[in-house]
């Protein structure tokens, strides 16, 4: 079983011009095995194909400039990437992200694009789980949970590799205690 830990970063406005839509700008990712031991890491930023400059909102909140968007490679070759990278086709997976917004972009750009998108759907939702564990009223940020825990949020916050990376310390922390 492998533990795809996940961020993506997406397209993002001050407020949502009508009719746009969000796309995936950066997937960052770890790859566990079944005893919680890191077998691989994966960064790339992805070049939107719908709305492709940047709102300024966007590039302030997740440091990602226009040129690094400009120099990625579409959708549809960065997943494939990511798929092989993940071994996706080859083993037992499950991808782990904090709440269900990078599932369900996961989805949105596969169907964008014209893509199969069942295997998006093996998901666990660490940041429910995580308010279930803690008997919290309602989920908390990734930030807050990492602190929570005192640990040393470390990274950029709002960048697809830094939260990942952050993710994997609280799931490594609870590992045997997630439902995946």
């Amino acid at each position: 079983m492998n533990y795809i830990i996940y961020d993506l970063e997406a397209t993002c406005w001050e407020n949502i011009p009508p009719g746009y839509v969000q796309e995936i700008i950066e997937i960052g990712a770890y790859r566990l095995n079944h005893y919680g031991e890191i077998r691989g890491k994966f960064n790339r930023f992805v070049r939107p194909s719908v709305h492709p400059t940047l709102s300024p909102f966007c590039r302030q909140l997740t440091t990602i400039e226009q040129k690094d968007v400009n120099r990625a490679n579409y959708f549809p070759e960065v997943i494939e990437e990511f798929q092989d990278w993940a071994r996706i086709h080859e083993e037992d997976y499950v991808l782990c992200s904090w709440g269900n917004f990078d599932r369900k972009m996961f989805i949105a750009e596969c169907r964008l694009h014209r893509l199969e998108e069942s295997w998006a759907e093996k998901h666990a939702n660490l940041k429910e789980q995580y308010r279930l564990m803690k008997r919290l009223k309602s989920g908390i940020g990734l930030k807050k949970a990492v602190e929570m825990e005192n640990m040393v949020f470390s990274g950029q916050h709002h960048r697809g590799i830094s939260d990942a990376e952050n993710l994997v310390k609280l799931f490594l922390k609870y590992l045997g205690n997630w439902n995946v």
